[in-house]
C-alpha cells in the first residue's frame, strides 16, 4: 500500500490544520486570542487539550458569539484589546458571518486571521471585505476541517434529525431538510479534502434515494469545483483521472480510494443493541458527547469526577482499551490501579529523608496527581457501568437481544419476549428495544398487533408502543435494502458470515452480532460488492487498467474506502472497522486478503436513546 494511505486518519488531518492555526507563521506569532464557534470548539477539543492550546501563545480561547455579547451586549463599556491578534476558526455559516461582520465594524483586536472549516462563497467574501473598513483582516484561508474526528478511523458531523432527512428524500418534504442535507454534503467533501484524496469510484446503497442523491452530488461537485484540483475538458471525463493532476489515490483498474454512501435505515438493528466495549458501552449507558461523560448524580462520585473527559488523544489508557470488552476492561483497570499503587509507594512522602528526596518528590508530584485523577476516573466509570449492568439486568437483556438479531426461532423468541415483558426487573426502555427487535425480525410472520398488546400489558407506555409501526415504516422490509437477516435466504452467504464471525474471535453470546456494514466492507474490499445493491455513480470509475476480460465495474478493488452513513453510525460499527483495519495491517493474519484501510463517517454517532428520539420525529 502507498505511503499516502497511512495518512487516511481524521485525527491526524484535523490536528495538522489546528497546528497551522495555533502555531501561526511570521505574520501571526506572539500572544493571540483563538475565536471559535460551537462546532469548531468541538473539533478543536478532539485533537487538542486546553493546556496544549495555551502553550501555543494563545492568551484566551473564546467563542465568537461570547466576544460579540461582550462588545455589543452586557459589557459595552469593555475596551478593545488592540495589542492582541485574533485567530478565528469558524464554519462559514450565515450566523457566523453576521457575527464576524459586526465584529469587524467595531474591531477589538489588532489583527484578524480568518480560517474557515469549509468553502467560503464569493458573496460571503465580498461582504467581509465591505465590512473590513479598518483593514484589520490580514488573512482568509479555507482549511476544510468540517468534521469531528472521534477515532483515527471514525468521524461524525453531529448533525441531528437526519433519519427524517433520509425518509423525506425524493418527497415533497425534502426541502424542509435541505439545510441538513447540505451539512452532510459539506462534511463528506471536507473529509476528502482534509485527507487530500480524490475518489477513483463512488458508490451508494440502491435502496436509499438520499444516499443516491448524495453520491451523485458528490461526483458533480468534484467535476465542477476547482477546489478538488480537477479541471475536465468535458463532464464525461473520469474522476479517477485526477491522479494525473497530482491528486491522491486514483488509478487504473480501480485501486485508489472508493467512497461508499450508505443509509442508516438499511440496518436499524445495530443502534438498538446493548454494547459491551468500553467506548460504546459508555455512550449507551452514560452518554459520550464530545468526549465528555457526565457522572453527576451517580452514587459515590466525588465533585471532581462529576464530568470527565474520555479522549484517545489525551488519555493513553482509553486509547488502548476503548475497543476492549467489559471483562477485559475490568482486568485492565485493575492492572492500571496496581501500577499506580506501586508508583505511589515509591514516592511516599513519609520516606523523604533529605532535601534531594523532597525535590524529587515535588518534581514528580504533578505527574502523580494527574495519574491519580486518571485512575480515579476510569475506576469511577467502570463502577457506574457495573452498577447499571446489574440494576438494569443487562446481561439477561443483551443475551436475548443477540438472539433476536442473529437467530431465527419465532416460537422460542415469542415465549422469551413475553417473559421479559412481564418481568419487573426489566426496565421499560429495554422492553421497548426488545419489542422493536422482535418486530423487525418477524415483521410478516409475527402478529404485530399481538406484540403491541403484550408490550402494553408489560408496562410500555402507548407512545412507545406506537414506535413499532414507526420503526417498520422506517426500516421494515419495504424500506430497507437486502442483507439485514440474509433476506435472499442464501445459505452459502449465511455460512460465510458465521465463519467470519467465528474467526474474528467472538467467544460469548453478547458479541455475536455483526453489523450489515461489515458484509458491505468485506465484499467491497475484495471487489465483490454487487452493483445490483450498491451501484457506481456513472462516470465515477475507470476500468481501463484492467484486462479486457475483467473490465467490469464490480471487479474494482480499492486500496482505501471512505464509508459515509447518512442517518448516523454507531460505536459498534466503529469498533468493527477498527478491527478490520488492524487485521488488514497484521501480515500474519492477512493471507490472501487485500490490504484495505477503511474510514467510517456519519451524520452523528447514535446510541439507542438518540436513535429512537430521532425515529419519533420521522412520523411528524
Amino acid at each position: 500500500m502507498s505511503q499516502q494511505s497511512h495518512e487516511l486518519d481524521g485525527i491526524v488531518a484535523i490536528r495538522r490544520y489546528i497546528d497551522r492555526i495555533v502555531n501561526g507563521d511570521e505574520h501571526c506569532r506572539g500572544m493571540k486570542v483563538l475565536l471559535l464557534d460551537n462546532v469548531t470548539t468541538h473539533i478543536v477539543s478532539c485533537v487538542y487539550s486546553q493546556t496544549e492550546i495555551l502553550e501555543k501563545q494563545v492568551y484566551l480561547v473564546s467563542r465568537l458569539e461570547d466576544v460579540e455579547k461582550a462588545q455589543h451586549g452586557s459589557h459595552p463599556q469593555q475596551q478593545p484589546t488592540s495589542h492582541l491578534k485574533a485567530v478565528c476558526f469558524l464554519r462559514p455559516t450565515d450566523v457566523n458571518m453576521g457575527l464576524l461582520m459586526r465584529e469587524l465594524t467595531k474591531p477589538r483586536f489588532a489583527e484578524y486571521h480568518l480560517f474557515f472549516s469549509a468553502i467560503v462563497t464569493s458573496g460571503q467574501m465580498h461582504m467581509l471585505a465591505e465590512q473590513d473598513v479598518f483593514e484589520k483582516v490580514k488573512r482568509v484561508q479555507e482549511l476544510y476541517g468540517d468534521f469531528i474526528p472521534i477515532n483515527e478511523d471514525l468521524w461524525s458531523l453531529q448533525a441531528y434529525d437526519t433519519l427524517a432527512m433520509t425518509v423525506s428524500a425524493g418527497t415533497s418534504w425534502a426541502p424542509k431538510y435541505a439545510h441538513l442535507y447540505d451539512r452532510n454534503m459539506q462534511g463528506l467533501q471536507s473529509m476528502l479534502l482534509a485527507v487530500k484524496r480524490q475518489p477513483s469510484a463512488i458508490r451508494y446503497a440502491r435502496s436509499s434515494p438520499c444516499a443516491e442523491e448524495m453520491a451523485k452530488d458528490l461526483y458533480d461537485k468534484i467535476l465542477e469545483d476547482e477546489i478538488f484540483h480537477f479541471r475536465p475538458r468535458n463532464r464525461q471525463r473520469k474522476v479517477s483521472s485526477i491522479a494525473a493532476s497530482g491528486g491522491g489515490g486514483g488509478g487504473g483498474g480501480g485501486g485508489g480510494l472508493h467512497v461508499i454512501v450508505l443509509d442508516r435505515r438499511d440496518d436499524p438493528v445495530t443502534p438498538l443493541l446493548s454494547q459491551w466495549t468500553y467506548q460504546a458501552m459508555v455512550h449507551e449507558l452514560l452518554g459520550l458527547n464530545n468526549h465528555r461523560v457526565v457522572l453527576k448524580g451517580a452514587p459515590n462520585i466525588p465533585p471532581d469526577l462529576e464530568e470527565v473527559v474520555l479522549s484517545a488523544t489525551q488519555d493513553s489508557f482509553f486509547k488502548d482499551n476503548r475497543h476492549k470488552n467489559f471483562g477485559e476492561l475490568g482486568e485492565e483497570i485493575q492492572r492500571l490501579l496496581q501500577d499506580y499503587q506501586k508508583s505511589t509507594a515509591q514516592h511516599n512522602a513519609s520516606n523523604l529523608s533529605s532535601i534531594e528526596d523532597m525535590q524529587a518528590f515535588m518534581e514528580k508530584f504533578p505527574e502523580l496527581r494527574s495519574r491519580s485523577h486518571n485512575v480515579s476516573k476510569h475506576v469511577a466509570i467502570m463502577g457506574e457501568l457495573a452498577r447499571l449492568v446489574e440494576v438494569c439486568n443487562l446481561m439477561d437483556v443483551s443475551q436475548f437481544e443477540q438472539e433476536l438479531a442473529c437467530a431465527d426461532d419465532q416460537n422460542a423468541h415469542w415465549r422469551e419476549l413475553l417473559q421479559k415483558l412481564e418481568s419487573p426487573s426489566i426496565k421499560i426502555p429495554d422492553k421497548l428495544r426488545l419489542g422493536l427487535l422482535f418486530a423487525l425480525r418477524y415483521e410478516h410472520s409475527g402478529n404485530i398487533h399481538m406484540l403491541q398488546s403484550a408490550m402494553n400489558k408489560g408496562g410500555v407506555p402507548p407512545h412507545m408502543v406506537d414506535l413499532v409501526n414507526v420503526m417498520l415504516r422506517y426500516g421494515g422490509t419495504q424500506s430497507r435494502g437486502p442483507g439485514l437477516y440474509g433476506d435472499h435466504h442464501n445459505l452459502m452467504k449465511k455460512m460465510t458470515k458465521s465463519f467470519l464471525t467465528n474467526v474474528q474471535g467472538v467467544q460469548n453470546v453478547y458479541a455475536q452480532h455483526v453489523p450489515v456494514l461489515m458484509d458491505t466492507i468485506q465484499s467491497a474490499s475484495r471487489g465483490k460488492l454487487p452493483a445490483s445493491t450498491h451501484p457506481f455513480v456513472q462516470g465515477s470509475y475507470d476500468t481501463s487498467g484492467l484486462p479486457s476480460h475483467q473490465q467490469s465495474a464490480e471487479n474494482l478493488v480499492p486500496e482505501e474506502i471512505i464509508v459515509f452513513i447518512v442517518g448516523g453510525v454507531t460505536y459498534e460499527e466503529g469498533t468493527k472497522i477498527s478491527e478490520f483495519n488492524n487485521a488488514a495491517n497484521n501480515n500474519n493474519n492477512n493471507a490472501g486478503r487485500p490490504k484495505v484501510r477503511v474510514i467510517l463517517g456519519g451524520s452523528t454517532v447514535h446510541n439507542s436513546t438518540s436513535f429512537l428520539e430521532e425515529l419519533k420525529r420521522t412520523s411528524r
